[in-house]
C-alpha cells in the first residue's frame, strides 16, 4: 500500500506535476510582484472544480461523492453552497 488513499491502486495521473507546472507558471507570470495568500488562492483555485468533477463522476449522488472526497456528506453540502453549484 502507498498511503495515498488509492487502496494501493497505481495511478499514472501526473495530477502533482501539473499542479506544479501550473503554480511555477504562475509565479512567474507575477514578474516579480509578491503573490497574497497563496495558499487560500490555489485552495480555492482547485477545490471548486474538484467538486464539480467528483460530483459529475458520481452521478449526482452526494453520498457516493462525499465518500470519493473522503469527507461528510454535510461538509460537502456546505462546500457546493459556498461555490453556488447546484448538486442536480
Amino acid at each position: 500500500m502507498s498511503g495515498d488513499g488509492n487502496d494501493g491502486i497505481k495511478r499514472e495521473l501526473p495530477l502533482r506535476g501539473h499542479a506544479e507546472r501550473a503554480l511555477e507558471d504562475y509565479l512567474r507570470h507575477l514578474n516579480g510582484h509578491a503573490p497574497a495568500d497563496l495558499y487560500n488562492f490555489v485552495i480555492r483555485e482547485v477545490e471548486e472544480p474538484l467538486l464539480r468533477v467528483v460530483l459529475k463522476h458520481a452521478d449526482g449522488n452526494q453520498s457516493r461523492a462525499a465518500e470519493i472526497l473522503g469527507i461528510n456528506r454535510a461538509t460537502l453540502r456546505r462546500k457546493l453552497r459556498e461555490f453556488g453549484i447546484n448538486p442536480e
